[in-house]
This record gives C-alpha cells, structure tokens and sequence, in this order.
C-alpha cells in the first residue's frame, strides 16, 4: 500500500510541476473579473470541477456548477470554466458552443490543447496527464484509465484556490462564513 501511495504522489507531483504559471495566472485573472462564473465538466473530471465551483462560492465569487438547478444564464462579463481531459467530450463542447454563442469567455483545462474545445475556448490550463484520447508521450501511469488526470484535477483546483484567497485577502474564517449551515 505505502508503495502504491508513494508512485502516486510521484506521478501527481510530475505532472502539476510542469503546469504553465502565466496560464494559471491568467485563469486566476479571469475568475476574479468574471460577474459570474459558471463551471463544468464530464464524469470523474466533473467531480472534480463541482469541488472547485463550491470553494469558489466559499470565496464570496457568484458561480454555480453546470447541472444544479440554480444555475443562471451566461453571456458577456461571464465565465465558464471547463474541465475536461480529451477536450473532446460531445455534451461539453456542445454547452462551449452555447457559451461561445452567448459571448462569454471561456477557459479550459485540458490534457488537449488542440481539441475541439481547446479551439472554442478563449484561454486554455494544459495539465499534461494521460487522457482516454491523449497519452503522454514517455509516460504510462500504474493507475487504471484516466485517474492520474482527475487526481491532478482535484489537486490543481484546490491550488487555484489558495491564488485566489491570497488576491481576494480571503482567509478560512471568511470562507467558513459562507458555507452552508443548513448540516
């Protein structure tokens, strides 16, 4: 088990050290701009992005998460930020397209910069991880299908949000005061 783990965490740590700075800066820009914020994504990538949609609101930033039933409409000042490893997936680049229609800025984060989404998106975050479309050249990953890819995900977001509280001067008690109390 300790082995497992320790491969894991190695191969995490391999991916997300090469992440772009200037593309997670501007991502970071993006969000503290948009009027609201609008996340998204398929699948496990999509349990990852619902994550970072809550931290966000945690943040005291209007966002919602693609599928909850208060999600408002999107258009100019908006953003939809999309998770998604092949920037492939139909019913994702369908809803990009929507967005894109409705004139608002969208950002992708993608093991695929040139997929169909990457070419609809307005800025992309390339977390460089195997996906069901895209392998990594040189590297293969013990875990099974495109797990590395949504652990890096988690982990990815969770760092954005440590950005975002240092720009906004966010702290844990400000953020607690905005997390739901109805438990």
């Amino acid at each position: 088990m300790k082995k497992n783990i320790e491969t894991i965490l190695k191969e995490i740590n391999s991916v997300l050290i090469n992440v772009d700075e200037a593309q997670v800066d501007e991502l970071v820009s993006d969000i503290i701009k948009a009027n609201k914020i609008i996340v998204c994504g398929a699948g496990r990538v999509g349990m990852a992005i619902r994550g970072f949609g809550m931290r966000l609101s945690h943040l005291g930033l209007n966002a919602g998460t693609l599928g909850d039933s208060n999600v408002p409409s999107i258009g100019v000042g908006d953003l939809l930020i999309i998770a998604s490893g092949s920037g492939e997936t139909q019913t994702i680049y369908d809803l990009a397209l929507i967005a894109k229609k409705n004139k608002s800025r969208i950002q992708l984060i993608t093991g695929n910069l040139e997929s169909r989404i990457g070419k609809v998106a307005d800025a992309c975050v390339l977390i460089k991880a195997p996906s069901k479309t895209k392998p990594v050249e040189n590297f293969i990953s013990i875990q099974p299908m495109t797990t590395l890819n949504e652990q890096c995900l988690g982990i990815f977001f969770d760092a954005v949000v440590l950005e975002l509280m240092n720009k906004l001067n966010e702290t844990h008690e400000t953020m607690w005061k905005r997390h739901s109390n109805l438990e």
